[in-house]
């Protein structure tokens, strides 16, 4: 897929010399986020081999969700909440679902049956049902107390979510500490396959992780900049535009490479990188953006989301946790998970503009 990096100087040059062209630009960025992706995905793997399997899926999300923090932090300035509480609510169940659903489809169908180590799946997922716990406690706040008052919650719904957003960060690090450093044995993973090419350096690694970030991200906001009109020109919604497409191109290069892994029957790395990225966008990048934005932006962000983002993220952690609590996975469970993501996106397609605000 090198070739299709060309696609990188044509979007930068349509962006820059035909900036009305919004459609053109839109496919363009899509087509040049793919080939970066597979090359984010290589630089991971190559890592992985230095650092094992749990470090190696956490820095493949962090690379991975590098491009979305710094397209949510430019939002904010301009003030589009609620486009970055969609691109998040996406990003979170597009990882749980569609990028685990194509991995565990992808690595059952060349092998028969997988596996991953039980305990360590159980402790991703019940840090997911904190996370979902967490983003819809502000919003039934928001819908519940609001209308018991007469609509005054709002005041205190900033200093509910800054209270939640400490929490999370705190549960996050306490998470790294469990999965890097006191039981990092339960996200070792199996040794990985023989390979004939020779290993890259770590300094190689990093680098290419680097560059490839960098460029994703520059990608990423000429895509996110031309979404909206190009959106528009297809018939879609805004919020199915947060929620399905940019979420869907923003996770990228975690759906090639957990895809990857899962081919090579390293389906321990492919969960850490899914769920993974899941978690640190709901722990990590969620809250954080709640700190920023009493910098950033014109006012603090909330954490009150939608209620069909809230039902969506609920749903999809639900089975998720399902699947993922035997300790083995196979091509069927694959296609469960891509259904209910099907299903999602379908439901925001036809969902209104207004039912959502």
């Amino acid at each position: 897929m090198n070739w299709l990096l060309i696609f990188v100087p044509l979007a930068a040059g349509l962006e820059w010399l035909a900036p009305e062209h919004h459609t053109l630009i839109f496919v363009a960025a899509c087509l040049a986020i793919a080939p970066l992706a597979g090359w984010l995905g290589r630089a991971t793997e190559e890592l992985a081999r230095h650092t094992g399997e749990g470090a190696g899926g956490l820095l493949n999300a962090t690379f991975g969700n590098a491009a979305e923090l710094i397209i949510a932090l430019m939002a904010l300035r301009k003030g589009l909440y609620e486009v970055v509480k969609a691109s998040l609510a996406g990003s979170i169940i597009g990882n749980i679902l569609l990028v685990l659903g194509a991995a565990a489809l992808a690595g059952g169908l060349k092998h028969r049956r997988q596996t991953f180590n039980v305990t360590g799946a159980r402790a991703q997922a019940t840090m997911l049902t904190l996370a979902a716990i967490a983003l819809v406690m502000p919003a039934a706040f928001h819908y519940l107390a609001g209308s018991g008052t007469g609509g005054h919650a709002q005041p205190h719904e900033q200093g509910l979510s800054v209270g939640i957003a400490v929490v999370l960060l705190a549960a996050y690090g306490l998470h790294l500490l469990f999965s890097l450093g006191t039981h990092k044995q339960l996200f070792a993973g199996e040794s990985a396959e023989e390979e004939t090419a020779a290993p890259w350096s770590v300094k190689r690694a990093v680098g290419t992780l680097a560059a490839a970030t960098a460029v994703v991200a520059w990608m990423s906001e000429i895509l996110v900049g031309s979404v909206q009109p190009a959106a528009a020109a297809f018939g879609m919604t805004r919020v199915f535009v947060g929620v399905i497409v940019v979420a869907v191109v923003g996770n990228a290069a975690e759906h090639s490479t957990a895809v990857m892994m899962a081919l090579k029957n390293r389906m321990e790395m492919a969960l850490s990188i899914a769920i993974g990225s899941s978690l640190q966008v709901a722990l990590f990048v969620a809250p954080l953006l709640v700190v920023a934005s009493y910098v950033l932006a014109p006012r603090p962000m909330d954490l009150v989301f939608t209620p069909a983002e809230v039902l969506a993220i609920f749903l999809g952690v639900l089975i998720t946790g399902q699947i993922a609590a035997d300790g083995e996975s196979n091509w069927i469970e694959g296609v469960q998970l891509l259904a209910v993501y099907v299903i999602l996106a379908i439901v925001f397609y036809f969902l209104p503009e207004t039912s959502v605000g």
